[in-house]
C-alpha cells in the first residue's frame, strides 16, 4: 500500500475497520461514497453492522442515517438494513432486505432528484454530516484523494464533514488517475462545460486532511453485476429506439455526427448501444450517470469519442477490462461530481437524448418510476428526473407486460407520478413509439394505447372511450375506475382478469 497511501501523516491512521467503526456512533449522519453498485466503501458497512448488532444485544440503540450517492450493494446498504443499523436513507437504493425495511416502516428514506441530493447536504438540510467514509484509489502526498470508479457527492460530503474515514481499495485500478474531474459547484455561478468532454476542475479531491480520523485498506471488487444476453423483446425496443433515432435525423432535429445521449441502467439500454453500433451515427457522445458496458464497447469500436459520467456500472467482465485498460480508457471517459454530471444547467446546454426505465405508464404521458402499485417503493428516482426535464427529447423505454403478463406498464391513470406529461415526450415499448410531442392530452392517448401490449389494448381503449363521455374532458378520466387495473392486481394478482 506503500505507493496508495502516499501522505506520511495518514499512513499514520492506518486501522482495522473494526477499529475504525468505532468512530461512527449512534444518531451520527453518516456519507458514503458509492454510486450504482461502484466505489462504495467495502469494509466499514460490515463493522459498522456488527457494531449494531451487538448494541442491540446489549439492549442499546445503535443506528445511523445514511446519505449516498445512489444505490450501493449488498455488502453495503444490504448488510446495514439486516443488522438494522439505519434509521433513515438517502437518496437512492436497490437493495432487497433495505426495500423490504423501507416499505415495512421499519426505516426512512427519501426519495430524491440527485442533481438535489449534494446541494441539500451543503446547504443544511441534513443537519450536520458527522462522518463521511470515501473509497479511493490513492492518497497522494498532499493528501488529496484520487477517486476510485466513482465520484457521485463525495465532494459535498468531504467538505461538510466533521470527521472522514478513507477506505484505499488496492483492486481499484491506480491508472484510473487522471479520469475524475473535480470541480465545486458554486450557487449562482455557471458551470462552465460547453462540450461533452470539457474539463474544469481537478483530477483529485482535496481535504482538509486535519479531519481524517481513520484510513483503512480494502482489496474488494465492485459489485458488478452481470447483464443477461438481450431477449427478442429488448432487441424490438432498441430497433424501436434506432428508428425513433432516425426520424429524427430525418425531420432535421439530430445529426449522425455528434449525437448526444443519456441512458439508464439496464440490459435494454445495453441493447440499444449495442444497435448503435451497427448504425450510422458517429462520434457518439455520453453526459450521463454511469458507464456501462455498450459504452466501452462503443469506445473500442471507435463510434463514441467522449462519455462523461459520474460513476461506473459494469459487468464483472467489463470491469476486468477496465482495470487492464483503464490507462486507455480516460482519453474517453470523465468522471464527474454527481453535481455536475446530472445539473440541469449542462444537460439543457448539451441539447443532448434521454432514454430511462419506467414502471407504467397512463395513457396521457404521465410516468411511474418509483412505486409499485402507488405505495411499494422499487429503487427510487434517481437521475432520471434530472435528465428528463431537461433534454433536449426525452424518451422513457420499457417491456409493455411484466410478471408473465399480469401487470401491463401502459395504465388508465399512473398509480404515482415521477415524471408528469409535460416532461415526457416518447414512450416506447416492444410494440412500437409514441411520439407525444405536441399533442393534446386526448390526441396523446391512442398513441400511448397502441405501444400497449395487445392482451391490454382493448380494455385501454374502453376506459378512454368511457372517460370521454363526461362533462370536463380535456383529460377525461373516470375516477371510480381510474385504478381499476391496479385494483384488480391486488385482488386476483392480474391487472387483467
Amino acid at each position: 500500500m506503500s505507493e496508495r497511501i502516499a501522505h506520511s501523516g495518514l499512513k499514520n491512521k492506518v486501522m482495522t475497520a473494526d477499529e475504525a467503526a468505532q468512530f461512527v456512533n449512534h444518531g451520527d449522519r453518516v456519507g458514503f461514497s458509492g454510486f450504482t453498485g461502484a466505489a462504495y466503501p467495502k469494509a466499514l458497512p460490515t463493522a459498522i453492522a456488527n457494531r449494531a448488532r451487538e448494541a442491540h444485544e446489549r439492549g442499546d440503540e445503535y443506528a445511523i442515517d445514511l446519505l449516498t450517492g445512489a444505490s450501493t450493494a449488498p455488502d453495503c446498504d444490504g448488510v446495514l438494513a439486516e443488522a438494522d443499523a439505519l434509521r433513515f436513507r438517502m437518496p437512492y437504493q436497490s437493495d432487497p432486505e433495505m426495500r423490504k425495511k423501507i416499505n415495512s416502516g421499519a426505516m426512512q428514506y427519501a426519495d430524491i432528484h440527485l442533481s438535489h441530493s449534494g446541494r441539500q447536504a451543503t446547504s443544511g438540510v441534513f443537519a450536520d454530516i458527522d462522518v463521511a467514509v470515501v473509497e479511493v484509489t490513492r492518497i497522494d502526498e498532499d493528501g488529496n484523494l484520487v477517486p476510485s470508479s466513482g465520484v457521485g457527492n463525495n465532494v459535498e460530503f468531504l467538505d461538510q464533514a466533521k470527521k472522514i474515514i478513507i477506505e484505499v481499495n488496492s483492486w481499484q485500478s491506480l491508472d484510473l488517475e487522471g479520469m475524475a474531474d473535480i470541480y465545486r459547484v458554486q450557487p449562482k455561478t455557471p458551470i462552465p462545460i460547453t462540450d461533452t468532454g470539457d474539463r474544469i476542475g481537478t483530477t483529485y479531491i482535496d481535504i482538509d486532511t486535519d479531519k481524517v480520523v481513520a484510513v483503512v485498506e480494502t482489496d474488494s471488487p465492485d459489485r458488478n453485476s452481470a447483464f443477461t444476453p438481450p431477449s427478442e423483446t429488448s432487441e424490438k425496443i432498441a430497433g424501436y429506439f434506432l428508428d425513433f433515432l432516425e426520424g429524427e435525423v430525418a425531420a432535421g432535429r439530430l445529426s449522425y455526427d455528434k449525437f448526444c445521449m443519456q441512458s439508464g441502467v439496464g440490459n435494454v439500454p445495453n441493447a440499444v448501444m449495442a444497435g448503435l453500433l451497427d448504425s450510422k451515427f458517429e462520434n457518439i457522445k455520453a453526459y450521463t450517470e454511469v458507464i456501462q458496458d455498450g459504452m466501452l464497447d462503443l469506445i473500442d469500436a471507435g463510434k463514441m469519442s467522449v462519455a462523461s459520467a459520474t460513476s461506473f456500472s459494469l459487468s464483472p467482465d467489463a470491469a476486468e477490462l477496465m482495470n487492464q485498460k483503464a490507462d486507455h480508457y480516460r482519453k474517453y471517459i470523465i468522471t464527474r461530481p454527481l453535481q455536475v454530471s446530472n445539473h440541469p444547467e449542462v444537460i439543457r446546454r448539451l441539447d443532448l437524448i434521454s432514454s430511462n426505465g419506467m414502471i407504467e405508464a397512463d395513457i396521457y404521458g404521465n410516468i411511474n418510476s418509483t412505486n409499485v402499485t402507488g405505495t411499494r417503493i422499487m429503487n427510487g428516482i434517481g437521475g432520471s428526473g434530472d435528465f428528463t426535464r431537461n433534454a433536449l427529447v426525452s424518451t422513457f423505454i420499457s417491456p409493455s407486460i411484466a410478471k408473465d403478463g399480469d401487470i401491463s406498464a401502459i395504465v388508465p391513470f399512473a398509480s404515482h407520478i415521477d415524471h408528469t406529461e409535460h416532461d415526457a415526450m416518447v414512450i416506447i415499448t416492444e410494440q412500437g413509439v409514441a411520439d407525444l410531442r405536441g399533442l393534446s392530452p386526448r390526441e396523446r392517448a391512442p398513441k400511448v394505447i397502441s405501444v400497449a401490449h395487445p392482451d391490454y389494448r382493448p380494455l385501454l381503449e374502453e376506459y378512454f372511450e368511457k372517460a370521454q363521455t363526461g362533462k370536463h374532458i380535456h383529460t377525461p378520466h373516470t375516477l371510480s375506475e381510474a385504478f381499476s387495473f391496479h385494483q384488480r392486481f391486488l385482488d386476483t394478482g392480474s391487472m387483467q382478469k
